[in-house]
């Protein structure tokens, strides 16, 4: 979906115009200018930079200094053992925020653009985009394919060819590839290539792209793609297929923004995304490692096929980037590498709904739980210690989220239930750490700001929104935590797109509710224990809000909705003597289970078909999975107890 109205020309040409590559016969390497190189006040940025983890890093320091922890004389042990959960609590929470602050300061000094060059002539190149019937309308898949039968690939000998890959054979889907030029795969009905797990799990996009290139990989040089509900832009494979001159890149990806820019929670969930793909992604250019991001992209097929194919995981874009990352270009003897590009090249769809936004969130975050787990003990042995680095601030933020919200009401409801505590300062001391601190991160993140990549969101923006949908992620985020660590199995199943958003119902928001439910009845518990701290019911009451905020704007909107909709419809018809009356059900639409029962997969053994039908351009697909940067404070002290929390997007 492409709204009128944005810049998307311009913004599809952030990293510059294309280039040359340099005199012919001399090895290309793909060459990336500094952001703080064109910046005219980069001394503030320094002053950022250091000031605030600097500040961070002293808070820490003074609250859990030995002279500042609570002392009981004839205290019960139950009680000291809560003080000491306190200290070790803030402790805890302070150095997730020291290490989110360096991550953005680090972030802000490295980040790059690389220098666009012209494509090689003569590359084979297919055009990748999926469909599953009856759960993506077919609609959007013409508006995908269409979209890529535009792209431009030229140069002489040179081969594109656009491909839909159809999990369910669909004659409808056959029809509109043989109408638009396109071609038609489908591994419906191939046991080897529907199995319960593997490179080759039934009902998974990675599963499908594998039985793709199982089965063409070796017709061509690499493969473009794009989620269903993206729409490629005409010059996705100039900008992008240049950087492959450099025979150790495995693989380019742009950013992700939302074309349905309609609905309130679309808006902030593209906000949310700000901190990734303006900054995060650019630092990873540093280290020839920014992360595969599936919802558009160009991969090198001889590197995916080293690997033997996209990794099985619900995030297969994380999994796969991180295992190409790890390995050697079997021809130079170097690290694969990757490349970010800012141009937006691809418009897609964002959630609508907040049940569509907390599936999306609980998927991403499982995902980063599943690298962690399975493949990140592997990495010091195999990374380069850059990469380690930078794949290791952009993978904590997940957990640490998790951890920051758990410890945060832990401290809560430790005070109000209990009167514990785990520290005793100087609240003046305190309140000019922690505001300065706060200040120059606040700060640090609005410079950041100028290098936005969204089209969408108006400058100036201060990204608000973004930093709010970050906070209200981390209950969610605590709870795929969980699911991960007793290993609760979690299937991917494709979500409602195309403008057939989940309906939001009070169940939705049934996790933020709990926590709700925990904080007032530990205020309430506050004022008959008489643990009456000013500053920990504060900080109460504004988790309380925190988790309390989407049900209240959930509740708004509706009401709003219903309103308008009442003011717009028609006067009623009369009605006939004898009304018939008709009830339909309208089927659940598919969403991103986390189930306690593992899925297993069937197939019908049939021959795989391949429709070929000759296509003069080409098409993208892939599958995509972002992520946000928070910065969580929370300080407990006794006689002034208090817990903040300050979220920014990673």
């Amino acid at each position: 979906m492409r709204p009128e109205g944005y810049d998307y020309d311009t913004h599809s040409r952030l990293a510059g115009p294309l280039t040359e590559p340099g005199p012919s016969g001399s090895a290309y390497r793909v060459q990336y200018t500094k952001l703080l190189s064109g910046e005219p006040h980069r001394i503030r940025a320094v002053l950022l930079m250091t000031l605030a983890p600097l500040l961070t890093g002293a808070l820490l320091v003074y609250l859990v200094w030995p002279a500042h922890w609570v002392e009981r004389e004839g205290g019960d042990a139950w009680l000291v053992g809560l003080d000491a959960a306190m200290l070790v609590s803030i402790a805890l929470i302070e150095l997730f925020m020291l290490v989110n602050v360096v991550s953005i300061a680090h972030a802000t000094m490295v980040a790059r653009d690389p220098v666009p060059v012209v494509p090689r002539p003569g590359s084979r190149v297919a055009f990748l985009t999926t469909y599953v019937p009856g759960k993506e309308p077919l609609s959007m898949v013409r508006a995908t394919l269409e979209g890529a039968v535009r792209v431009r690939h030229t140069g002489p000998g040179g081969v594109l060819d656009v491909w839909l890959l159809d999990e369910g054979d669909d004659d409808r889907a056959k029809a509109l590839c043989v109408e638009l030029g396109v071609r038609h795969f489908t591994r419906h009905g191939v046991p080897e290539w529907n199995r319960a797990k593997g490179v080759h799990k039934a009902r998974t996009k990675h599963g499908n792209y594998n039985a793709w290139i199982a089965m063409h990989g070796d017709d061509y040089d690499f493969f473009a793609s794009v989620d269903t509900d993206h729409v490629p832009l005409p010059a996705f494979l100039e900008r992008m297929m240049g950087y492959f001159r450099d025979p150790d890149v495995a693989f380019v990806v742009g950013p992700q923004v939302y074309g349905n820019y309609t609905a309130p929670v679309t808006k902030a969930a593209e906000s949310q995304q700000f901190l990734f793909h303006a900054l995060i992604q650019r630092a990873g250019n540093r280290y020839r490692a920014p992360m595969f991001v599936g919802t558009n992209n160009v991969v090198r097929i001889a590197a995916v096929k080293q690997i033997r194919g996209l990794q099985e995981s619900i995030t297969e874009d994380m999994a796969t980037g991180f295992e190409l990352h790890r390995h050697r270009n079997p021809r130079t003897g170097g690290h694969w590498r990757s490349v970010y590009t800012p141009d937006v090249l691809a418009v897609g769809e964002g959630p609508a709904s907040w049940t569509d936004f907390f599936t999306q969130q609980t998927r991403w975050s499982r995902g980063t739980y599943e690298t962690l787990f399975r493949q990140y003990w592997k990495a010091p042995f195999t990374m380069p210690p850059g990469r380690l680095f930078s794949y290791t601030l952009m993978l904590v933020y997940y957990p640490m989220t998790a951890v920051n919200w758990f410890l945060g009401i832990l401290s809560c409801v430790l005070f109000l239930w209990f009167g514990a505590s785990g520290t005793q300062v100087a609240a003046s001391v305190w309140l000019m750490l922690y505001s300065d601190a706060a200040a120059l991160q606040v700060g640090l993140y609005l410079w950041n700001r100028r290098h936005n990549v969204s089209p969408h969101e108006p400058e100036g923006s201060g990204g608000l929104a973004g930093m709010a949908m970050s906070a209200l992620s981390a209950p969610v985020y605590l709870k795929s935590l969980g699911a991960a660590l007793v290993r609760r199995p979690c299937r991917f199943v494709v979500t409602p797109k195309g403008g057939d958003a989940s309906p939001d119902r009070l169940l939705t928001f049934r996790i933020h509710l709990f926590w709700a439910a925990v904080l007032v009845s530990s205020l309430i518990a506050s004022f008959v224990l008489g643990h009456s701290h000013v500053a920990m019911r504060t900080w109460a009451v504004l988790a309380t809000a925190i988790s309390l905020a989407p049900v209240v704007v959930w509740a708004v909107t509706t009401r709003r909705e219903r309103r308008q909709k009442r003011s717009s419809a028609p006067a009623p018809a009369p009605a006939p003597a004898r009304a018939a009356h008709a009830t339909s059900i309208a089927p659940s639409p598919a969403t991103t289970t986390c189930s306690p029962t593992p899925v297993t997969a069937s197939a019908t053994p049939v021959t795989a078909r391949t429709t070929p039908v000759t296509s003069p351009t080409t098409a993208v697909t892939a599958s995509t999975a972002s992520t946000a940067t928070t910065a969580s404070a929370t300080t407990t002290i006794t006689g002034t107890t208090v817990s903040s929390t300050t979220t920014g997007g990673n």
